[in-house]
């Protein structure tokens, strides 16, 4: 599982938020995406990294600018894990 982190810049109300997860979810096969407009970032949880450049793109044709994306693996853990 990767777990993308973009900071997007134009957010500014949970409106907005959800224009970026539906925009995301259209363009990405996602298992989550969560948008804060307080953070000012979108949280995406894939099984591919998505593509910068075209991420870059989707979010800016909602009317957003994606600054910074980060990419890491992350390991799924459940309630009983050690």
């Amino acid at each position: 599982m990767i777990r993308t982190t973009v900071k997007v810049d134009g957010m500014m109300c949970g409106m907005c938020e959800a224009h970026i997860n539906d925009a995301v979810r259209r363009a990405f096969s996602v298992k989550k995406v969560a948008s804060s407009h307080r953070k000012g970032e979108t949280v995406i949880l894939s099984e591919e990294a998505p593509d910068p450049q075209k991420l870059r793109q989707i979010i800016g044709a909602a009317g957003y600018r994606a600054l910074d994306i980060a990419s890491t693996p992350c390991k799924k853990t459940s309630l009983f894990s050690r």
